[in-house]
């Protein structure tokens, strides 16, 4: 994780509520679903009423993300993008499952001879 020369920017367009947590998964790295979910518990478990009084004051003070902006990005174009990256994927796995789980069950003679030498 490489966050020399980052700053932390809002990112509004990818945000649920202010975009800080869209703009600390972006100066991190890190997955936004990870970064909300550890805001979330520490916010339950730990410091309920400063991680607040945190999420505000960054929500207030962030300067927003100049990327989205200068890019014409809407918030819709955003997301559908993303959607279908992630069906892609989840495409991609699939054949591969598939073809996995047809190696596996064909009768494959040397497969068979390789899983009886390693008993």
């Amino acid at each position: 994780m490489n966050m020399r020369g980052r700053k932390f920017e809002v990112d509004r367009a990818n945000g649920k509520v202010a975009g800080v947590c869209a703009g600390i998964a972006n100066m991190t790295g890190w997955d936004v679903t990870i970064v909300r979910v550890g805001l979330v518990l520490a916010t339950l478990t730990i410091a309920f009423p400063w991680s607040v009084i945190a999420y505000a004051a960054a929500a207030f003070f962030g300067q927003p993300d100049r990327r989205g902006a200068s890019y014409g990005l809407s918030r819709s174009s955003g997301r559908s993008t993303a959607r279908e990256e992630a069906r892609e994927r989840v495409r991609n796995l699939d054949l591969r499952m598939q073809a996995i789980e047809t190696y596996v069950t064909s009768s494959n003679s040397k497969l068979a001879r390789e899983i009886e030498e390693l008993r």
